[in-house]
């Protein structure tokens, strides 16, 4: 069947080939973006539905968070992979953000050079183009000199942690993807990663808020076994060492991947996709109801919170 689709802001023309099945999740997908006209705002309506009407003949792209928000919340999953709904700033976000950009810039320096004072005369830089690119921050710090102090007070507990002056990082930032299947891409960003002289692989994340109570690390090393898992089938080298870093707290959670492990975290990824890939072509998102809905931005129009 061949239909024409308006393509991009120009509303050029095209003509798109799609199944019957394709052609129900678009229209599963228009009448939800005209239900949330409140959140996308009349303007954003049209170009959201052409730009996800295309995306939906493309493979399933999953990465560490997006998988988080399903297995959290489907419904949620829905809302910002499926939907495409806009969020407002989250300064916790936000703040992660600048402490990153921070730290990613001490490693492009000389190794004399990465000290705690050096990190914190880069902040204000940092900061200034962090709110250059996003003006609506300005109005979420309104006690800056606060804001500051917090920043300085998560470096300090980074150089607790770690000396950057003894050591060269290899990658900042780094991609990694691989098709792990027919239908799903995965991929996802590495803080860092480092190569040891005599090649070993650590995989190091930054954390800017407190680390997990006992018993729940294992959730949070899910993503660093993820992209240990595609580095190991990318390159055929097993990451030696994962490191979680929280600078809220000062504690470093590591662990030792084996094959084993990562085999196991492929069948989870794998699971966890195709229950995503049903949940598509269903149309089916049950939501989860958990503390988190508290903090969810999307309460106020989830069915689970709306009569």
């Amino acid at each position: 069947m061949s239909v024409p689709l308006l393509a991009g802001c120009n509303c050029e023309a095209i003509e798109l080939s799609f199944g019957v099945g394709e052609l129900n999740a678009i229209s599963r997908f228009e009448e939800a973006i005209f239900r949330h006209r409140r959140i996308l705002g009349e303007d954003e309506v049209l170009c959201r539905y052409r730009a996800v009407s295309s995306r939906i003949m493309e493979r399933l792209r999953l990465s560490p968070s997006r998988m988080n928000d399903f297995t959290n919340c489907p419904q949620l999953y829905k809302y910002r992979a499926i939907d495409l709904l806009p969020e407002p700033p989250s300064i916790d976000a936000e703040r992660g953000k600048l402490i990153h950009s921070i730290l990613e810039e001490i490693f492009e320096l000389e190794m004399a050079e990465r000290t705690y004072e050096k990190a914190v005369e880069l902040l204000p830089s940092i900061w200034a183009k962090q709110l250059e690119s996003k003006p609506e921050l300005a109005s979420l710090v309104l006690d800056e000199k606060e804001w500051f102090d917090r920043a300085r007070a998560l470096l300090t507990n980074y150089f607790s942690l770690e000396r950057p002056e003894t050591f060269e990082s290899t990658y900042r930032e780094l991609h990694l993807e691989r098709d792990i299947s027919d239908e799903i891409y995965l991929h996802g960003y590495v803080d860092r990663l480092d190569i040891a002289p005599t090649g070993e692989v650590r995989i190091v994340d930054y954390k800017t808020g407190k680390s997990p109570k006992p018993g729940w690390e294992e959730k949070a090393l899910f993503q660093l076994r993820v992209y240990a898992l595609l580095y190991w089938q990318i390159h055929g080298v097993l990451p030696r060492l994962l490191k979680l870093i929280y600078l809220g707290d000062s504690r470093v959670v590591e662990s030792t991947p084996t094959e084993p492990q990562l085999k196991s975290t492929e069948k989870i990824l794998n699971n966890i996709g195709e229950e995503i890939l049903t949940a598509i072509e269903s149309s089916d998102f049950p939501t989860k109801k958990s503390r988190l809905c508290d903090w969810c931005f999307f309460k106020s129009i989830c069915p689970a919170h709306v009569g």
